[in-house]
């Protein structure tokens, strides 16, 4: 029998971000936060990029951690935002590169729409946002509502969504992303494994409107259940999809270092469940630590 490339005895955590997206660490300090936290696996999944794979690879061998790569793919059905984890991709994949490259050029455009609408109203300029974001990161909202706060026109990331990047603030500006369809078309042309994310919040149009038929014919292969955004209505409709769909079932932090209050491991993966993702992928493999091989 061939052994398993993760400890199935320490917790699995598989949606966490480093600064080369939203989160306020590098990739090598997420995993040592990890190691800390006495968690077993964790995967790297920033926001429309795999930047931080080899960092990460580099320091789980070091620390004794598996890594599973992934990505979280930002997707929109009509306005609404909906995120895909993809996990185990092939990075080369020429598509999968092509419409990543899009997503986080709309995410810039997007984002200098805003700042130039809130530099009417605030001292905020582009130069600002820039200074908060990893050289080479995909720059969002997140890297303003930094800004805001370090400028002293808001508290926190918290203050700053919920006023004035709120989309009912009078700045909030659309930006494109592909249907989660066609994302998970592209995760599984790089030989990846497509999971909802947290479908209780910045998925839940995708678990309404008939929306969520449409994903399972599209090939989802899971949902993250565990997740703190994700209500008990939300975890009930979630646990019978996937008992009537027979998806692979997540449960993650999402942590984002000091961007969000998420902790690691408060959520986490059944080992059985992790091993379904890995038969499946085909597009890379799991980072293995030195002491397993």
């Amino acid at each position: 029998m061939t052994a398993r490339p993760f400890d199935p005895a320490k917790p699995i955590d598989l949606h966490l971000h480093s600064n080369e997206s939203d989160g306020t660490e590098s990739p090598a300090q997420v995993v040592q936060a990890a190691a800390d936290a006495g968690l077993g696996t964790i995967a790297l999944t920033d926001h429309d990029t795999m930047v931080g794979w080899d960092e990460a690879g580099a320091a789980a061998r070091q620390l004794g951690l598996a890594l599973i790569p992934g990505i979280e793919f930002s997707t929109q059905i009509e306005l609404a935002s909906v995120h895909i984890l993809g996990y185990l991709l092939d990075r080369h994949d020429q598509h999968l590169v092509a419409e990543l490259d899009r997503i986080r050029n709309d995410r810039v455009t997007r984002a200098e729409r805003m700042v130039e609408a809130i530099g009417r109203d605030f001292p905020l300029k582009w130069d600002d946002v820039l200074a908060e974001a990893q050289e080479g990161a995909t720059i969002g909202r997140p890297h303003i509502a930094d800004a805001l706060a370090r400028k002293g026109l808001v508290a926190d990331r918290n203050e700053a969504f919920a006023s004035i990047l709120h989309w009912r603030g009078g700045y909030f500006q659309p930006h494109r992303a592909p249907h989660p369809t066609h994302a998970i078309e592209l995760i599984h042309e790089a030989g990846g494994v497509a999971v909802l994310a947290h479908g209780g919040s910045r998925g839940r149009r995708a678990m309404s409107d008939g929306n969520f038929p449409k994903l399972v014919a599209a090939g989802l292969d899971g949902v993250e259940i565990g997740h703190r955004e994700n209500d008990e209505l939300a975890r009930s409709l979630l646990r019978g999809y996937a008992r009537k769909h027979d998806l692979i079932v997540t449960g993650s932090s999402d942590y984002h270092g000091a961007g969000k209050p998420n902790q690691l491991g408060e959520n986490t993966t059944d080992p059985v469940e992790l091993e379904r993702i890995i038969a499946r992928a085909t597009g890379t493999k799991p980072v293995v630590p030195h002491r397993e091989r």
